[in-house]
């Protein structure tokens, strides 16, 4: 029973992964503006010559040797996101249609949001680890005694500086990203049960 249950939830992490990998691969291909990490990993991408995949998993190997200092234990899960999302970007981004009108482009930009956002509570429903970016996050708010909101946002304001800099795109769609991930975040979470209607765990 308890092999059983290991095995369903982690093919329920991969599913959840893989669908990640999807959206991630949407919010690029829309090409009007990223997530703050992604910025970050299209910088590392130009700058290296790497595939935005091979740039996403670098970034996540980066974040997790930060998790050491902060002493935040990673799960099997935090290795997977690290190493898989990258892959499935990669495998998804040849497959994306083409976008021959702004508005096409907005759409699938959304569509590439709610996807995120049912992949996020999907796979954390497994219970198997935080994310690289999660982890930190929580990391930097036990660490420096911050709300965990603030320690996000001082992050990701820094990821994008550097992700900007380093020629990833900043647009409109990185603040449509900004203001829309956390309503949608908690409505993915909602559906798997792991918050209530007032977004408490």
């Amino acid at each position: 029973m308890v092999q059983s249950n290991f095995v369903y939830r982690f093919l329920k992490l991969n599913v959840g992964l893989f669908v990640y990998g999807i959206g991630i691969a949407m919010l690029v291909h829309a090409s009007i503006g990223l997530a703050p990490w992604d910025v970050l990993a299209q910088g590392v991408s130009k700058q290296t010559g790497l595939s935005f995949g091979q740039s996403t998993i670098a970034v996540s190997v980066m974040v997790l040797l930060a998790w050491i200092p902060l002493r935040v234990k990673p799960g099997i899960g935090s290795i997977l996101n690290a190493v898989l999302l990258g892959v499935y970007a990669d495998f998804w981004l040849p497959l994306m249609p083409n976008l021959d009108s702004y508005l096409a482009q907005l759409i699938w930009f959304v569509l590439g949001l709610v996807v995120v956002s049912f992949a996020t509570g999907l796979y954390i429903s497994c219970g198997m680890g935080k994310g690289p970016r999660d982890g930190l996050n929580t990391g930097i708010a036990q660490r420096f005694k911050l709300p965990f909101w603030q320690a996000r946002s001082i992050v990701e304001v820094l990821v994008v500086v550097v992700g900007f800099a380093l020629g990833g795109q900043v647009r409109e769609g990185t603040l449509i990203f900004a203001f829309a991930i956390g309503y949608l975040n908690q409505l993915g979470l909602r559906l798997f049960k792991l918050v209530d209607k007032k977004g408490k765990l």
